[in-house]
Parts: C-alpha cells; sequence; structure tokens
C-alpha cells in the first residue's frame, strides 16, 4: 500500500527538520516545500538537507515578487501597523506561503500539509486559516498540538538532542536558542532568553542592521516616488553616481540595503497574540521601515483629509488586525483592499529621505499632479485667494454648542477656568 503523502513546510532549521525525520518515522511521504520570501538563505543546501533526511522531493520557490507587489505593497498604502509598532513582517509573508505550499500540495496529490508552528504562536493561526480557505477539504499536520509530538520534545533542547540522534545538522544551540523567522520585510527574534520581556537584547543577535551606535557619521539620502500610494521609483547616490530603480523587488532590495547600514528599523517590544496569550518579539525591518514612513508624509501633501481619517480609523486598524490574526483569504479583506485602492488615486508624488544611526527623516516632499496644497494660500506672508474675515464665521459657528457646554457647566456650579 502507498504512504500517504504529506507536504510540510519546510525553512531547514531545528523544528521543521526534526519535524521532517518524525513524520517520515510515522510513515509517511513527505515532500518539502521552501518558500523564497527574500532571507538570506542557502536554499540548495537546505534542499541538500531534506533529501538527506529523507524527503521524497523539496521544491524551492521564488515567492519574492508576490510577496511584495500583493502583500507588502498593499500594507505600505494602508499604513498598516499592530498595536502602533509592529509592521506585520512576519504576517505579511504567510498568505504567499501557504498558498504556494498548497499549488505544490496540489500538484504532488498530497492528502495533507504539515508546519512547524507552536501551538501557542500565531503562526499555526495564520497557515492554518488560509489552507483551509485555499483548499477547504485538506487535512492539516500540527505536530506542536500532537500531545505524542510534544511530551517527546518537551522543547527546544530535546529538538537539539533529537537532532544530535539524528545527524542532522542545525545552526541553533543550546547557547543561542532563540527563534528567528526572516524574509525580505524582517527578522524577528524569540524564545529562549528573549522569553523575559526584561533581559536586553543580546547585541550579536541582531542579523540585518548595523547597530545604530556604530553606524556611519555620515547620513545618507534618498528619493522615493509614489503612483496611487505605490512605491514605482528610488533614486539614490551609488559611489558618486546618481542611480534609479523602478523594478519592484530591486527597489525593495536597495532601500533595505540603505535602511540596514544606518541602523534602520529595530524594535523590541510585548505584543497581544491573536490565540490570548502575550508575547515578547525583537524585530527588524528595515526597508519597510522607511517606506511606511514615507508614505505616511506623500499622503500629508496629496490626501484629502476627510478620506484620510476614514481610511485611518476604519481601514489601517482592520487592514493590519486583519493580517496580523491570519484573515488574509476573507471577505473582510478582499472589502478593505478594494477600500485601500479607492482612497489612494492622489497618494501622487516623491519623498526626499535620510538615513542616519537608526533614524529616518524626511527633508522634503512635492507633487507633479496634486493640487491639495497651495504654498499662497497657506503663507504667512501673503493673502493669496483666502480671505481671512471669512474665518469669523467658521469659528462662530463652531462655537455654538461650546457655548451651550460653557453655559451648562456654569449653571452646574462646574468652573472650566479652575479646572476638574
Amino acid at each position: 500500500m502507498a504512504k500517504q503523502k504529506v507536504c510540510l513546510a519546510y525553512s531547514g532549521g531545528l523544528d521543521t527538520s526534526c519535524i521532517l525525520a518524525y513524520l517520515l518515522e510515522q510513515n509517511y511521504d513527505v515532500v518539502c516545500f521552501m518558500a523564497d520570501v527574500g532571507q538570506e538563505e542557502d536554499f540548495e543546501a537546505a534542499k541538500k538537507k531534506a533529501l538527506k533526511i529523507g524527503a521524497s522531493a523539496c521544491y524551492v520557490e521564488d515567492i519574492r515578487r508576490e510577496f511584495i507587489l500583493e502583500l507588502c505593497w498593499p500594507a505600505v498604502a494602508s499604513n498598516s501597523i499592530y498595536e502602533n509598532v509592529y509592521l506585520l513582517g512576519t504576517s505579511l509573508a504567510r498568505p504567499v506561503i501557504a498558498r504556494k505550499q498548497i499549488e505544490v500540495a496540489q500538484k504532488e496529490g498530497c492528502f495533507a500539509v504539515s508546519h512547524g508552528c507552536t501551538g501557542k504562536g500565531n503562526d499555526q493561526v495564520r497557515f492554518e486559516l488560509a489552507f483551509y480557505a485555499l483548499q477547504p477539504t485538506i487535512k492539516v499536520i500540527a505536530p506542536w498540538r500532537d500531545p505524542v509530538f510534544y511530551k517527546r520534545f518537551a522543547g527546544r533542547n530535546d529538538l537539539l538532542d533529537y537532532a544530535a540522534q539524528k545527524g542532522i545538522p542545525v545552526t541553533s544551540t543550546k547557547s543561542k536558542p532563540w527563534s528567528m523567522d526572516e524574509n525580505l520585510a524582517h527578522c524577528s527574534y524569540e524564545a529562549g532568553i528573549l522569553e523575559d520581556p526584561n533581559v536586553t537584547a543580546p547585541s550579536d543577535m541582531w542579523k540585518l542592521t548595523e547597530d545604530p551606535a556604530t553606524a556611519s557619521n555620515t547620513p545618507e539620502d534618498f528619493t522615493l516616488w509614489f503612483e496611487k500610494g505605490l512605491p514605482v521609483k528610488l533614486d539614490y547616490i551609488e559611489k558618486g553616481s546618481k542611480k534609479t530603480i523602478t523594478d519592484a523587488v530591486d527597489l525593495f532590495l536597495t532601500t533595505n540595503a540603505i535602511a540596514r547600514r544606518h541602523g534602520v528599523g529595530r524594535i523590541d517590544i510585548v505584543e497581544n497574540r491573536f490565540i490570548g496569550l502575550k508575547s515578547r518579539g525583537c524585530y527588524e525591518t528595515p526597508g519597510l521601515t522607511c517606506l511606511r514612513a514615507a508614505h505616511i508624509d506623500i499622503e500629508g501633501l496629496t490626501l484629502d483629509r476627510e478620506v484620510r481619517a476614514l481610511r485611518d480609523q476604519f481601514v489601517t486598524f482592520n487592514y493590519a488586525k486583519i493580517l496580523y490574526n491570519g484573515l488574509y483569504f476573507s471577505p473582510e479583506r478582499e472589502f478593505l483592499q478594494a477600500s485601500i485602492v479607492a482612497s489612494q488615486g492622489s497618494v501622487n508624488g516623491a519623498v526626499r529621505c535620510r538615513c542616519f544611526k537608526g533614524s529616518f527623516s524626511v527633508l522634503g516632499r512635492w507633487s507633479d499632479t496634486e493640487k491639495l496644497y497651495d504654498m499662497s494660500e497657506s503663507s504667512m506672508d501673503e493673502i493669496g485667494d483666502f480671505e481671512p474675515q471669512e474665518t469669523t464665521g467658521f469659528i462662530s459657528v463652531n462655537a455654538i454648542r461650546l457655548k451651550k457646554y460653557g453655559r451648562t457647566k456654569e449653571e452646574k456650579g462646574e468652573s472650566l477656568v479652575k479646572g476638574g
């Protein structure tokens, strides 16, 4: 009887290498799937490792472009951010990874898919909700929720021992047991000593960015161009010559490179996971930090006030929440994404940017097409087309209810002058 076939989301790291060996022990035929979402990985070595452990096949799929165009760019256009600090680097990659894994599973005739997500984290939810939307009949094998598995492997040290027993080479050690997840947008660090929220992250942990304290003493300037809210061009200086990039992948990678060498994009936070637990995480999100901040700035010049307010209140918050919670393949995400597009028609222009010692700053901005900002009207040195006396009526109308509020307070003997 032929073995049942499983498609495993494989990274080449400790967890998924041990899970591969474990699934083989359970008599499954395992096809490994690796997604290239821009992480600095030796994919060929990882593929050889998977095949050596016993996988019947290992797919390496480059999905960087769709990751940028379908996930990162809408996140920039909506200014998405979770709990005011987290730029959703891990969350953004999950939908395209899940979709490609289901595609490989269908191609190979797999009855199930499997992953190495822990039973306490967000990623198990993100992947599995995506799997069930993409293929409602799929079965999911989640070893970290299987009592047989998690009682056998109570923690990372048990996995390290199992890897040694099976002859599986790993980069994680008992002295540096934190978990990492990397993609083109960011790198995250959690677990191990980082689980104590009051322990300072080791300086040698940060993989992507230079230490801001020791980064270059010379700031680096560049210009980001936006059309309909999406980054379309990057102008920068390289070895004294002006360079221009328009390809989405190259634009993202180059912005990343600039931000990385100046230490931009590090955060250390405690966040609220979807399943109800709090979690400490350290994140490096260099390029996306610059792109989002530049987009926010160009919106100030080009986006109508009320459209921006409605987008901020309803779209930005909820789109980020949907991404974080793993509900990308849902009707509400489709609705909100259409709203993002509708809000961005006027967001056209360029932002002059600077990276320097961990900070991103804006030097200036302009738009050749949008005319919401009028220097003459805004100037304190000339009247222009704006009639100052008209403001008197504006103030009077807006003061009507406030006068009533003040009189009500007086009648109650409550003084607004003396305060509470």
